[in-house]
């Protein structure tokens, strides 16, 4: 079974899923970043591919994508970096990045890499579903990997529908029509949104991402979905002097505080 989706059948709420940029903020630090987050209590890993044109990205990610690659991280180098990583670590871990970077890798030896580094799902913005559909499935299916899609608060039903149909794994809300980036809140058409999903009564659990900062706002976005998934203000953390680990440890430790014990709508 994929790891995904056995995280969904052990722990069908609160999930906390990460991202950071792979070579940042040092180019060794990406295993560390990994190994620290599984032992803090993150539930699943996003590991960014720096692209030089990220354009879904809002600054955070953007600067955290530039330094990663001035600092020398590509393809190549990141599948050597997490050749032994699952001998540490069991949680899902998924790619996340841009097209190009993975055309210009090579469809099916990317696929092959990551069934060796034990990736289980791929999330690629700009690769339209249509496009996955007619030529890369199969080669995703081959090596085990999940691909997974967003829908936003202007995704039609229809669409929905259909990314929901061709799904596994997990269907990623962007919480807004927006860059990445931490905000303080939610709006009430965003809140309509998610009960809009919620209402929809999906076969694929859910993930929402964009927005999510602070202890608050994962709590709102596990009211409304299996759980969150935190970039920008996570890559934040990992920035500035002292101790990574540490900063890594408080970080999640400020997200996971005191838990409410929600119930989950779906």
């Amino acid at each position: 079974m994929n790891r995904i989706n056995k995280l969904f059948q052990q722990k069908p709420g609160n999930i906390l899923s990460i991202y950071f940029t792979a070579g940042y903020p040092k180019l060794d630090t990406t295993a560390g970043i990994i190994r620290t987050l599984a032992r803090s209590g993150a539930d699943m890993i996003e590991i960014g591919i720096p692209f030089s044109d990220p354009m879904a990205d809002g600054p955070v990610i953007q600067k955290s994508s530039d330094r990663a690659l001035k600092n020398g991280m590509k393809l190549s180098l990141l599948f050597e970096q997490l050749q032994e990583i699952r001998k540490e670590v069991n949680l899902p871990l998924l790619m996340m990045g841009y097209l190009n970077p993975v055309m210009q890798f090579g469809i099916e030896n990317f696929c092959r890499k990551c069934r060796e580094a034990g990736i289980d799902g791929v999330i690629l913005p700009d690769l339209p579903l249509d496009i996955y559909l007619e030529e890369y499935k199969p080669v995703f299916e081959r090596y085990g990997l999940y691909m997974v899609f967003l829908i936003s608060p202007q995704t039609a039903e229809k669409r929905i529908r259909l990314i929901d149909k061709v799904s596994n794994g997990f269907i990623y809300m962007v919480s807004a029509s927006s860059t990445t980036g931490a905000k303080k809140g939610f709006s009430p058409a965003q809140i309509d949104y998610f009960e809009r999903i919620h209402e929809m009564k999906l076969r694929n659990p859910r993930l929402i991402g964009f927005g999510i900062s602070s202890h608050d706002t994962f709590s709102i976005a596990c009211r409304y979905a299996q759980g969150a998934i935190i970039g920008s203000a996570f890559i934040k953390a990992l920035e500035g002097a002292g101790d990574l680990e540490e900063r890594i440890k408080k970080f999640c430790q400020r997200i996971l505080k005191a838990q409410k014990k929600l119930s989950d709508p779906t």
